[in-house]
């Protein structure tokens, strides 16, 4: 191997490729290598929700009805995209089903359930549901299932105040949000029961 000895005139007129090899293998015979470039910053990413998750996210926010209101809207049967794993909710049914006035509260309150799922899942970047810019809320699939299941036990709480339904006489997950008007009043819809559509009572009364 050959040795090459620059004198301090001959490095400062070498040109720049020279000089950045010559610093470069300095900083490596000194154990100084390159600082590493900072990385970008992890952005929020969707993340799918389990039921003791789920669980964790309702205790924290159930003193908040609005809150409440809009976490069980998303254990609705909404729009499957099915090849992807996820659902879909349209915004106006959102708003219309919680009684919110605008969707900027819808928001507000769409942030306060992340929060309550980041500290569930410990994941500061994660978001249970994204909002697309054509009308929707998203969430993951196993979401919509894990606040399903919690609306089924809550509802069978209220309903049987014991915790022990009787036997055989489960809450069908098909049907988790009924139109009978007979929901205790501090359900899901901001502490209002459900009404019956028009058709429904014309129906009922033929």
């Amino acid at each position: 191997m050959v040795g090459i000895t620059l004198s301090p005139e001959q490095i400062r007129t070498a040109p720049p490729e020279v000089r950045q090899w010559l610093e470069h293998e300095i900083a490596l015979s000194l154990g100084l290598g390159p600082a590493a470039e900072p990385g970008p910053p992890e952005a929020p990413h969707l993340a799918a929700c389990s039921p003791q998750e789920a669980i964790a996210i309702y205790a924290s926010i159930r003193s908040m009805l609005p809150v409440v209101g809009v976490f069980f809207e998303l254990g609705r049967e909404g729009t499957s995209i099915t090849e992807r794993g996820l659902e879909a909710f349209r915004l106006s049914d959102m708003l219309r089903n919680t009684r919110l006035p605008n969707a900027r509260q819808l928001a507000a309150c769409l942030d306060v359930i992340d929060r309550a799922f980041r500290l569930a899942r410990n994941d500061d970047h994660a978001v249970l549901s994204i909002l697309d810019p054509r009308g929707y809320c998203i969430v993951a699939e196993a979401t919509q299932q894990s606040v399903l299941a919690v609306w089924t036990q809550e509802m069978a709480a209220q309903q049987f105040p014991d915790h022990a339904a009787p036997a055989g006489d489960q809450v069908s997950p098909a049907e988790p949000f009924s139109t009978s008007g007979a929901l205790p009043l501090q359900s899901v819809h901001l502490g209002q029961p459900f009404m019956e559509t028009s058709g429904l009572q014309n129906g009922q009364g033929n």
